[in-house]
């Protein structure tokens, strides 16, 4: 089919601000089968430009004045290639006091960058699978989370497989008696409903459960997981929910008199002992006072480590359950702080209520033998310097810490463990034991989900072992596409929350299929059907594409060459910015095809003073704070070109080398923040362009250009002020070092 292109020009948009001959007159350096000017923001205008499209029968598209974001891509009939040029917002907006040539020379400039790409768009189509793709969903872990996902999905409509490690279902929530109160008045205590979901499960038509059994292997990506078990069991799947729970970690020997006393135990041993048979001192008499430490020492935290606002709640409950157990026994909280969030307090103040319950702010100074019981000093209390009692037990938290496992860190053990079993003849061998005993010994036998992916075998996790799906954008989403976190392995949570959170993941599970299922990716691209191609004859096997995809989308064969998997990919790019060959490129989004909106730039000659400045800005992130500063009004520098770009990350480095041989005279690249509170929408793509900078500086050099040349700087998508401000000091900086002494060469 001919490609036949049409260009509308909206006057809602740019009103008398810009020369509309000068656009129609770049418009048709491109020779555009139609050009009009036409409202299409007004109401009711989004019809009549889709009629114009279709009875045109035009297959692309350039619309001239609002931005993309104001309509959907299902706006616009199947197979039309639609490209945006934000005028309103780059120029009308932000440039009402400059000179009238520097403003049209602007509009005319992205109207030239937008007709170069749309040109060079290619089909895109949904990859050949999507239509075969199985959308079982998988669940991992069958306590009070897994339970939950196997079930809201079995009632939704799903096939469900649970498996869980062990025998019985209902994780750590079935040793546990009393739940707290989940709904109003939040007052009494509560059963846990965890025996009645596990009756849910084990009697749906749609959910097969596979107990005592674990996971060895799963080949494949979304809609593809090709998965075995221990117990030799084999079935496909669409998208998986690990929900893997927690195991409870004590404090270190010697906190407060663990390890050291029979009677200072843990929380999760006190939830053992009022479910079986009553709360006992170790000599078996009854416990008629009972002390419950909340912080710890704030000074040594490492004692009480993955402490949460979980642990103020269990100490309450347990002090009730002890009272409810024996209504003549005493319980004594000590906290440094009571966390308590929402209408939880409600319940905080029933405790309070309560005349066998003592709670009062202050830190255990000292645990001593009371022969039998135990005498325990409080230092710096509401009520004085220090108070001391006798109790018969002393309780201290147990930390919530994930049931996931370090996919990188197993990947590493893995490699190490094959050149272990080789035989000392390798060279590496002394090196590969070292750390397969030492610091990698822990990662042995640690594999959830067994992924066949280059990346390693689990999901990778952030510090203290949560999978990185809590990050501030998408809840339950994490580096593995098609693989959602749920429950205490995502974060500490009590199972309330729990179950919302199964409920959220599986919602992304589901949606996650379905959007395969017809060709799509998922977020934040959510419904992009283009996949990337790659020129495997040029490939170089430095395998930068396979280690630095936030998505383990690429795997290796034994030669390093990329072996891509497009239901794991998100469409971020990110291949395409590492690949130093430039082999890989997306029918809408290319080296070549970017490179050559930077080229399309009328860029004057030094002698006019009129420098350019090339601004690559994140379309998740950057563009959006940029439309913010539109809608303030803020002015920012005309000598500006802005290119959005889907991820920092994406940003191939000869598109830097081509602007400064254009005769840009700097480069200014805006990202989404990263580090521990990272908000990038593709994980780690802004971090990753900064770590290339060693690059662009080499490029730089290699051209005897400045550094100060090219800037990067992290946004987010609140930060109008900034961006705006970053920008014109930019342009003031160019004035100081000069011109590109490339222009007009």
């Amino acid at each position: 089919m001919t490609d036949k292109l049409g260009v509308f020009v909206c006057t809602d948009c740019l009103g008398d601000a810009i020369d509309l001959d000068e656009l129609e007159s770049v418009a048709g350096e491109h020779n555009p089968d139609l050009y009009e000017t036409i409202d299409a923001c007004g109401v009711g205008a989004l019809p009549t430009l889709v009629d114009r499209i279709t009875a045109e029968e035009l297959t692309k598209v350039v619309i001239a004045g609002p931005s993309g974001r104001r309509f959907n891509a299902t706006d616009f009939p199947a197979g039309v290639a639609v490209e945006f040029v934000p005028l309103g917002d780059w120029v009308v907006k932000t440039h009402k006091e400059h000179d009238d040539e520097d403003v049209t020379m602007m509009a005319q400039d992205y109207l030239r960058m937008a007709m170069v790409k749309i040109k060079a768009f290619k089909e895109v189509a949904a990859f050949e699978e999507h239509t075969t793709l199985d959308k079982t969903i998988l669940v991992v872990g069958g306590g009070i989370t897994g339970l939950t996902s196997a079930y809201e999905a079995a009632e939704t409509g799903y096939d469900v497989v649970l498996v869980e490690k062990e025998a019985t279902l209902g994780g750590f929530l079935a040793k546990v008696g009393k739940s707290v109160p989940h709904k109003p008045p939040y007052r009494d205590l509560e059963d846990t409903g965890v025996a009645a979901m596990v009756d849910n499960v084990q009697g749906h038509a749609r959910i097969t459960v596979h107990a005592g059994t674990t996971i060895t292997d799963i080949q494949g990506g979304p809609g593809l997981f090709d998965v075995t078990l221990a117990s030799g069991a084999t079935f496909r799947a669409g998208a998986i929910v690990q929900a893997t729970g927690f195991t409870p970690v004590a404090p270190a020997d010697g906190t407060f008199g663990f390890g050291e006393f029979d009677n200072v135990i843990t929380n999760a041993r006190f939830e053992e002992m009022a479910a079986n048979g009553g709360i006992k001192r170790a000599d078996g008499q009854p416990a008629k006072a009972v002390a419950f430490v909340q912080c710890g020492d704030s000074r040594n935290p490492e004692d009480f480590s993955y402490a949460s606002a979980i642990m103020s709640l269990n100490a309450l409950k347990q002090a009730l359950v002890l009272r409810e157990a024996d209504p003549e026994a005493r319980a004594y909280v000590f906290y440094e702080h009571i966390k308590t969030p929402g209408q939880y307090e409600d319940f905080y103040r029933r405790v309070q209520e309560d005349p066998g319950v003592f709670l009062t702010r202050g830190m255990v100074s000292n645990v001593a033998d009371g022969g039998g019981s135990l005498i325990v000093d409080v230092d710096d209390t509401m009520l004085g310097d220090q108070i001391q009692v006798e109790a018969d037990l002393l309780v201290l938290n147990a930390g919530m810490q994930p049931n996931s496992a370090d996919g990188e860190m197993i990947r590493k053990y893995v490699d190490m463990k094959k050149i272990v079993d080789e035989g000392p003849d390798n060279a590496k061998f002394e090196e590969a034991k070292g750390l397969v005993e030492g610091e990698l010994a822990p990662f042995a036998g640690t594999e959830i989900l067994n992924l066949n992916y280059r990346q390693g075998p689990d999901m990778p996790v952030l510090t203290n072992g949560y999978p990185d799906s809590h990050f501030i954008c998408f809840p339950y989403e994490t580096r593995r596409t098609g693989i959602y976190a749920a429950g205490t392995v995502r974060s500490p949570m009590d199972s309330a929350s729990a179950v919302e959170d199964a409920m959220g993941a599986t919602l992304k599970a589901i949606q996650s299929v379905e959007m395969l299922s017809r060709g799509e990716t998922v977020h934040p691209r959510a419904g992009d059907l283009a996949i990337p191609d790659f020129a495997l004859m040029r490939c170089t096997q430095c395998k930068r594409c396979t280690e630095e995809c936030p998505f383990g989308a690429i795997n290796e064969d034994d030669k390093g060459t990329p072996e891509y998997s497009v239901t794991r990919c998100r469409r971020c790019g990110i291949c395409l910015g590492a690949c130093p060959e430039r082999i890989i490129n997306f029918p809408d989004y290319a080296v070549p095809m970017m490179a050559d909106m930077v080229k399309a730039c009328e860029v004057p000659d030094e002698w006019d003073e009129k420098p350019r400045i090339l601004v690559l800005a994140c379309e998740n992130d950057a563009i959006p704070a940029l439309e913010l500063a539109a809608q303030k009004g803020m002015d920012y520098s005309a000598f500006v070109r802005i290119i959005s770009v889907r991820c920092l990350g994406s940003v191939n480095v000869v598109w830097i080398k081509e602007a400064i041989s254009a005769g840009f005279d700097g480069v200014i690249m805006f990202g989404c923040k990263y580090g521990d509170d990272y908000q990038c929408h593709y994980v780690k793509g802004s971090e990753l362009m900064n770590a290339r900078g060693s690059n662009v500086k080499e490029t730089l050099e290699s051209m005897s250009m400045e550094n100060e040349r090219v800037a990067l700087h992290q946004v987010d998508i609140t930060d109008a002020d900034k961006v705006v401000e970053v920008m014109n000091e930019f342009d003031e900086l160019i004035e100081e070092i000069g011109m590109n002494p490339f222009k007009g060469m």
